[in-house]
């Protein structure tokens, strides 16, 4: 892979988010590596600084890799993965090895960690955290479709460090 400036990025990222799909990876104290499948981010300019963020429920097993990460990677697969993102989004790494069970393959360069199998991986450093609340939701119809159970998103944003592409 190669690297790329963030203004760099030819995809269109709202399709790779959305139809695509990401996973979010993170590496704890011990080394532990963990991922989980996500729909739902974004990318812009924050304070005059690239920044990705992502969203994780404080359910999922993910969620305490990314607590105690200082970085974290946003990966899109190759074409040819979907049952991978699939096992990643619905079986969690507390019962298993799902990213060998994915086939995927770790690499990785310090704090972060990606997949062989990506074509794009956004490295992000945290910058900012924030738990979503119910009383700060202006369109209260996403409470009740979103988040009937009340387990609401926290928010990582994180400022882009590197990007790394397979494309020419």
């Amino acid at each position: 892979m190669r690297k790329i400036a963030p203004t760099e990025i030819t995809e269109n990222l709202f399709s790779a988010i959305q139809e695509d799909w990401m996973l979010i990876t993170a590496q704890n104290r011990e080394g532990k590596i963990n991922t989980m499948t996500a729909s739902w981010g974004g990318f812009g300019i924050l304070w005059g600084r690239p920044v990705c963020f992502c969203v994780i429920r404080p359910q999922r097993y993910t969620y305490g890799f990314v607590e105690e990460a200082e970085r974290l990677t946003l990966s899109f697969l190759r074409d040819g993965y979907r049952h991978a993102l699939t096992l990643c989004g619905t079986k969690s790494g507390r019962d298993g090895d799902k990213i060998a069970e994915a086939g995927l393959t770790p690499v990785g360069e310090g704090d972060y960690v990606t997949f062989a199998e990506a074509r794009l991986v956004v490295c992000g450093r945290k910058i900012y955290v924030s738990d979503l609340e119910e009383a700060k939701f202006l369109d209260h119809t996403l409470v009740d479709s979103k988040y009937p159970s009340r387990d609401f998103h926290r928010v990582y944003i994180c400022e882009i460090e590197a990007v790394y592409t397979d494309t020419l």
